[in-house]
């Protein structure tokens, strides 16, 4: 006779399997909710600081006259990228991982506003509006193509340094037209970091996701995604005007 009971431990019929799917399911939900909410509020806070930047002068003249205040948000940036993406255990402790999100996002919005008032108004609106229909297309594409971006970690990595070296080579030779595609590369490189961040986030039939916990993580990696292209963007389009 056995111990164990086929009703207590005995394997999973239909419905246990039904309600499992439909709890991974309402949890991904969840989690999908919250990071999009955290970056719509994370993008709101840096547009209102390029539009200020561009719209009111006393905030460019005091961004001029204290240069030093460039070096401050660059370090704080970092710093707030390294404790986010390397401390596990505070980036899930909140309210803190939401402070430093916060403080990461404010130092990021500075140095946006700073760069974005090297050009003219029209140039960064037509920058952000082919950011934001490229953004929106990207994600309809990560969330309904049947290809499996998560395994091309390793590649999107190895242009990512390719992007870095070109980057220094562009500043030794100062050519117009390098200028040109590392910009287009950057834009390329970083187009498709944000369609593998975005099924790595919505898991399921993907091979690899990121867990329902890492929200912060997330949030961040969308932002730092948009925010790269945006500057991409820009750069090509000032060049263009």
């Amino acid at each position: 006779m056995s111990l164990i009971s086929d009703g207590e431990y005995g394997p999973l019929d239909d419905d246990d399997f039904s309600m499992n799917a439909f709890s991974e399911t309402a949890v991904r939900h969840a989690f999908l909710k919250k990071v999009y909410g955290i970056l719509c509020v994370q993008l709101s806070v840096t547009i209102a600081f390029i539009c200020f930047f561009l719209y009111v002068p006393a905030v460019q003249q005091f961004s001029a006259a204290n240069p030093a205040l460039w070096y401050v948000a660059i370090a704080g940036t970092f710093v707030c990228i390294i404790v986010l993406a390397c401390c596990n255990d505070f980036r899930r402790k909140t309210p803190w991982n939401l402070i430093m999100l916060m403080v990461f996002t404010l130092f990021e919005s500075w140095l946006l506003g700073a760069v974005a008032s090297c050009y003219k108004a029209d140039a960064v609106m037509w920058a952000a509006v082919i950011t934001a229909v490229i953004v929106l297309g990207l994600t309809i594409f990560a969330m309904q193509t049947k290809y499996d971006f998560t395994m091309c970690g390793g590649g999107l990595l190895v242009l990512l340094l390719v992007l870095f070296c070109f980057g220094l080579l562009c500043a030794i030779i100062r050519s117009q037209w390098a200028n040109i595609a590392y910009a287009c590369l950057g834009a390329l490189v970083f187009g498709m970091y944000l369609v593998f961040d975005t099924q790595i986030m919505l898991g399921g039939k993907h091979q690899y996701s990121i867990s329902p916990e890492e929200y912060i993580f997330a949030a961040l990696n969308l932002y730092l995604d948009i925010v790269n292209l945006f500057l991409f963007i820009l750069s090509l389009v000032g060049r263009s005007r």
